[in-house]
């Protein structure tokens, strides 16, 4: 199995909702409507950062970042199939978004199991409180 890496923004809708449903993002209890669907790359567009791996040309990972550029960015939507996990892709993903802004704050919200795979990474507990509005997509 060989991964390309990409910087593109424009993912395709249909992989890129799979993968948010492989990844159990979404709950099932929201039907996917075809508006829904026509704009799921919409926020990944939109963001600063977008990389992605792929195996040939099968989606098999992506991670989109806001960033001022300057003092503050924030990783956001990393997934990688189930089935391409604990093979480096997440870690790289998340390295080429940092080497983009080295001199960057970085931060993430994330689960308490996977602290430790963004700590690897050189993430820091900063036991900082974060608010939240709950997106209503999913």
């Amino acid at each position: 199995m060989s991964i390309t890496y990409k910087n593109n923004k424009d993912l395709p809708c249909d992989q890129l909702s799979a993968l948010f449903a492989a990844v159990g993002w979404s709950d099932g209890t929201k039907e996917m409507t075809p508006e829904m669907l026509a704009n799921f790359n919409k926020p990944f567009i939109h963001s600063t950062l977008v990389f992605s791996a792929w195996d040939e040309d099968k989606l098999v990972g992506c991670v989109r970042a806001l960033s001022d550029t300057m003092f503050r960015s924030a990783i956001f939507d990393l997934a990688v199939l189930p089935g391409y996990q604990k093979q480096g892709i997440g870690s790289e993903l998340v390295r080429k978004c940092i080497a983009v802004y080295p001199n960057s704050e970085w931060s993430l919200e994330t689960i308490p199991e996977k602290v430790s795979f963004y700590e690897g990474l050189g993430f820091e507990i900063n036991n900082s409180p974060m608010l939240r509005i709950p997106c209503k997509w999913f």
